[in-house]
């Protein structure tokens, strides 16, 4: 196509084309240069961040919870299982043979002493009774007579009217006679008590519980089975058991003064804990313990007596008791979070230095309380048991100990402004 053009016009185009490339190289070039700047500043704001970075301050000791330790009043308690038994029993049972005629005491209701329970049929027992009446009424009919003879006699012998042989006769007739009567007057007391067992009376008060016989059933007397049993409710014992090397670490920390006895109180205080983990509103007082070891189980029974004025213990109701054992005046409680195991299983403590520095300290647990254990030896008041952060608490690195609970320091209100940050606008002033 050039070359129809006229010649003069071919040199100017082919000046304008060297002209248009000319200056499209001359764009690559400074577009070059633009991107290689552009990269520079990155590379250098790149840069400039890392420096920045590496000149923060470094960060002060880490901080942990701590609690100081502080010797303390507490008092011990040992919580031991056991069961309930009722203070009076009784098992009601016929003292005569017989038919029961009627029971007259509603099953599962409180009775009083003497109440009548049961009627057994009377009417041979009123016969009996009847029989040794008039048998003691002859019998003091004859002695009448004897007795008369017999002084009668006493006087005759002294003058001879009669032998001595008669006279000794009847003084042993007397002496017979008297022996009848009282043995008839036994006869009659005998047949009172059975007429009075044919009513069967409870011998205690207390709540009766089923009845083992019906109206019309034959009882025999002092049988086996008891036609009904009372229970005394009204207080009730608790029987606990305590192991023998329980029992004597007791007594050896009572000793060695560890432990001290209340002395307000004359017999040790007792709490019970139901089956369905509630506490029995009402203490009671522990009475006694058993003077001798069970073989078989190792264990000493312990009795507890408690009041049951709404009568919700019932015999044979299983029963955690909380037996006070002491009081001990300087007691060291750590709390359990506090407190680890070695793998020797010993237990160990970390706790802060005199330079704030982490130390690990064995200690002797010697039991739980409540949510604490009971440390007889390696602490002292004043001691900083470390409970928070133990995983940033290494023996031996510097630390910053705050009081257990409290909240971290905030940070300051503003960092110190970087390179390249961004800066607020300023209010224009007017």
């Amino acid at each position: 196509m050039l070359s129809d053009c006229d010649p003069v016009m071919l040199n100017v185009c082919k000046e304008s084309t060297c002209e248009e490339v000319g200056m499209t190289t001359e764009y690559r070039k400074i577009a070059t240069a633009s991107m290689a700047v552009l990269a520079t500043v990155l590379m250098l704001n790149g840069c400039g961040t890392k420096d920045g970075a590496a000149q923060k301050p470094p960060a002060g000791p880490p901080e942990v919870g701590i609690v100081t330790i502080k010797a303390q009043r507490v008092a011990l308690t040992s919580e031991l299982p056991g069961r309930t038994v009722p203070q009076l029993v009784a098992e009601v049972r016929p003292q005569v043979s017989g038919i029961i005629k009627k029971r007259v005491f509603t099953e599962g209701s409180d009775v009083k002493a003497g109440q009548l329970l049961y009627q057994i049929d009377s009417a041979s027992y009123e016969a009996a009774a009847a029989s040794a009446r008039a048998a003691l009424a002859r019998a003091e009919a004859t002695l009448g007579t004897v007795r008369i003879k017999a002084q009668r006699y006493q006087e005759l012998v002294k003058t001879r009217a009669v032998s001595q042989q008669d006279n000794d006769d009847a003084q042993a007739a007397l002496k017979l006679a008297e022996a009848d009567v009282a043995a008839a007057t036994a006869a009659v007391e005998t047949a009172r008590i059975n007429l009075a067992y044919t009513k069967v009376t409870a011998p205690i008060s207390g709540r009766i519980g089923r009845s083992s016989v019906t109206d019309g059933a034959l009882v025999t007397a002092n049988q086996a089975g008891a036609l009904a049993t009372i229970q005394q409710l009204n207080s009730i014992y608790v029987d606990v058991t305590q192991s023998s090397s329980e029992l004597l670490k007791l007594k050896q920390s009572i000793s060695s003064g560890l432990l001290t006895k209340d002395s307000a109180a004359a017999q040790a205080r007792v709490r019970l804990r139901l089956e369905d983990g509630s506490t029995y509103p009402h203490p009671g007082t522990l009475k006694f313990s058993e003077a001798a070891v069970d073989p078989s189980t190792g264990s000493v029974t312990l009795r507890a007596v408690f009041p049951n004025p709404g009568q919700t213990l019932l015999p044979g109701m299983f029963v955690r008791a909380l037996v006070e054992e002491g009081v001990n005046e300087q007691a060291i409680l750590v709390p359990q979070r506090g407190l680890t195991r070695n793998p020797k299983g010993e237990a160990l403590v970390m706790v802060v230095g005199a330079e704030e520095k982490v130390e690990p300290r064995p200690v002797k647990a010697v039991r739980t309380v409540a949510d604490a254990w009971l440390v007889s030896e390696g602490l002292k008041p004043g001691d900083r048991v470390i409970l928070e952060g133990l995983q940033k608490a290494r023996p031996g690195t510097p630390v910053k100990a705050v009081p257990f609970g409290s909240k971290p320091a905030e940070g300051a209100a503003a960092a110190t402004a970087q390179p390249g940050a961004a800066v607020p606008a300023q209010p224009a002033k007017k």
